[in-house]
């Protein structure tokens, strides 16, 4: 378990360099005894980004598979991973998960924080797949041990692209799961198992995009995006996912219904959608300010960007790391992965192959000038990779947000047409949501 205290920095550094990523909602309680509960659909790459929100060691729930495995067995043991035996595994092995269930008692009992994935595996399902019975289990029995209830955390893990680099991720944790009530029934009372079971997956599928399948996100999204811009609602990361819900819940009541208007509503946002996308347009830059007071604004916010320094950060940075970042990718495209585990061995290769670029260049600059040369780099060539990548990321953003304005600027007749249809939408959807509400049906 040598890693486990460093794991927190570790993971939050990892997840930063891997993902855009933000963190929303509350708090991991900092202290004391917490069973933190998650989706699971990146694989490995979860508890990362579970610790990281937590910002305190965790130690997580894994299958007993893992620790034997050659790629990632010494990481599951040296964060202090407690094994699961899975019927799914090998079924004479179920005994011992007595084992288990001391081990995370004896966890909690001593105030530790320990994470589980109720799901029982990791998948690409457009939704939560239905909770085991083991994180419910493990709450209830250890609650004896501990006297009172202690903190179940839920944590929802949401992906924009989960297996592309530097890609959007949003890591959110909602408030603790209510059970005093199921607490003194003991772990086996089955009903209370099941009712604590069904409020950690309630739980979870508020802080999760629980689509009818995948196709339906592009949809979903933009109707989300025509709301939040035409009323105007704040983007706060914990909102936006519930209003991705409630969307995805109305588009499924209204296939289930048969509702002629809302399939028609659905079939006009799907045709917005696509227009502005083949304008490369969002629907927030329709309601954008692009006046000159606010252009000008802009322009001088990012100057630094279009600065000599900048531009050759941006180079330099892209040149030092471009034989690692396409070897990785090549090694990981050879090995012909699902993409809930894509992103794990993405990282654990690239770990590898990045390591050993570090260390030939510093070698290299040792032998062709001094050890603090070779040092120099060692150290340095990193710091300057992410400020390249980062300054690369916001020079692309910038550049979009120049060709959007005079796109809008330039084609008056067009971008009026778009923000009256676009207007028109957003009351559409806000009268749909307005009647499914009603009904009860969100």
């Amino acid at each position: 378990m040598w890693l486990l205290p460093l794991f927190p920095w570790i993971a939050r550094g990892a997840a930063y360099t891997y993902y855009r990523i933000r963190y929303g909602g509350e708090p991991v309680p900092r202290a004391g005894p917490v069973l933190l509960v998650a989706n699971h659909p990146n694989s490995l790459l979860d508890p990362m980004l579970v610790v990281a929100a937590a910002r305190r060691p965790v130690r997580f729930l894994a299958k007993a598979p893992l620790f034997v495995d050659s790629r990632v067995g010494w990481l599951v043991k040296a964060t202090g991973a407690i094994p699961v035996y899975r019927r799914a595994d090998d079924p004479t092995q179920m005994d011992r998960n007595e084992e288990m269930f001391r081990a995370v008692h004896a966890e909690l009992a001593g105030g530790a924080a320990v994470g589980i994935f109720p799901e029982g595996l990791s998948h690409s399902e457009p939704a939560l797949a239905p909770l085991r019975t083991g994180a419910a289990r493990i709450a209830i029995g250890a609650c004896a041990i501990t006297g009172r209830p202690f903190p179940i955390v839920p944590v929802g893990l949401v992906f924009r692209q989960k297996d592309i680099f530097r890609s959007a991720a949003l890591v959110l944790v909602g408030p603790p799961v209510p059970w005093d009530d199921l607490a003194p029934r003991g772990a086996g009372d089955e009903d209370a198992v099941r009712l604590l079971t069904a409020r950690v997956a309630e739980a979870l599928q508020q802080l999760t995009v629980n689509l009818e399948r995948w196709q339906d996100q592009p949809l979903v999204d933009c109707a989300m995006r025509i709301w939040e811009a035409e009323l105007g609602a704040p983007p706060d990361p914990g909102d936006r996912v519930t209003r991705l819900g409630i969307t995805t819940r109305i588009l499924a009541a209204v296939r289930q219904s048969g509702d002629p208007a809302g399939a028609v509503l659905a079939r006009d946002v799907e045709a917005h959608r696509r227009r502005l996308r083949r304008l490369s347009l969002r629907p927030a830059d329709l309601v954008a300010d692009v006046g000159l007071a606010r252009s000008a604004w802009w322009a001088v916010r990012r100057a630094p960007l279009v600065m000599p320094l900048a531009a050759a950060l941006a180079i330099v940075g892209f040149l030092l790391f471009w034989v690692p970042y396409q070897l990785t990718g090549t090694v990981v495209d050879r090995m012909r992965l699902a993409s809930d585990v894509r992103s794990t061995h993405k990282l654990l290769v690239g770990v590898a192959i990045y390591g050993a670029w570090l260390l030939a260049l510093a070698v290299a600059g040792s032998l062709a000038l001094n050890v603090w040369a070779g040092l120099g780099l060692l150290l340095g060539v990193p710091a300057v990779g992410m400020v390249g990548l980062v300054t690369r990321e916001r020079m692309r953003g910038a550049g979009g947000d120049v060709r959007r304005f005079v796109l809008l600027h330039s084609r008056r007749g067009l971008a009026d047409s778009l923000r009256a249809a676009q207007r028109a939408l957003g009351i559409r959807l806000d009268d749909l949501y307005r009647n499914f509400a009603a009904r009860g049906a969100v």
